[in-house]
């Protein structure tokens, strides 16, 4: 049984008879009252999100989940198909059960797909994915006093802020939770 201190980013949960993952938390204490945890929830069957409030005394049970190791394919019409690393079966999952990171994903892609009662429910993606620029306008020196960021498109189609020094050709490293430039990799 899980207590409102195990509930973090990421925690999986039975909420309801229902398997939910923690999206985001925020822990309260008021004054004479008890402790509470503001959370946001995503069910992972249905995919909704909603805001749900818990006592300092509430208990649940963690969900059952399975990884995968798979690789992502390619995308076709609103989905994305998958293919586990052992067993080479295919998995179809729509696009926005990821959401943002989809955008992160390239051919070949390593990923984590959940299960739930063996049906696959949300994929993990890498917290951080080395990516190509394919456009992004030329850094001029002198541009700023205290350094600056201009738009980059990389090979996915996402586009994150970049330094002024980064230019088209350059691999870069992402992070995909944050949607942000972390380094330049020297090959």
């Amino acid at each position: 049984m899980l207590g409102i201190t195990d509930l973090k980013t990421g925690v999986a949960i039975i909420h309801e008879g229902q398997p939910h993952v923690v999206v985001s938390y925020q822990h309260s204490k008021m004054g004479r009252g008890g402790a509470v945890m503001r959370t946001k929830l995503r069910n992972l069957k249905t995919k909704s999100i909603f805001d749900i409030t818990f006592k300092g005394s509430d208990k649940f049970d963690e969900a059952p989940l399975s990884r995968r190791a798979s690789s992502y394919l390619y995308p076709e019409d609103n989905n994305l198909v998958f293919m586990d690393s052992e067993s080479f079966e295919q998995y179809t999952i729509a696009s926005d059960v990821l959401g943002d990171a989809a955008k992160y994903l390239k051919e070949g892609a390593t990923v984590s797909i959940l299960f739930f009662d063996d049906e696959p429910v949300t994929v993990e993606i890498p917290t951080k994915v080395e990516l190509l620029v394919t456009e992004t306008d030329p850094g001029v020196k002198g541009d700023t006093a205290q350094g600056g960021s201009k738009p980059a498109t990389l090979e996915t189609g996402a586009t994150v802020s970049v330094p002024l020094f980064v230019k088209v050709g350059d691999l870069i490293r992402v992070n995909t939770i944050e949607n942000t430039y972390v380094e330049r990799v020297k090959e």
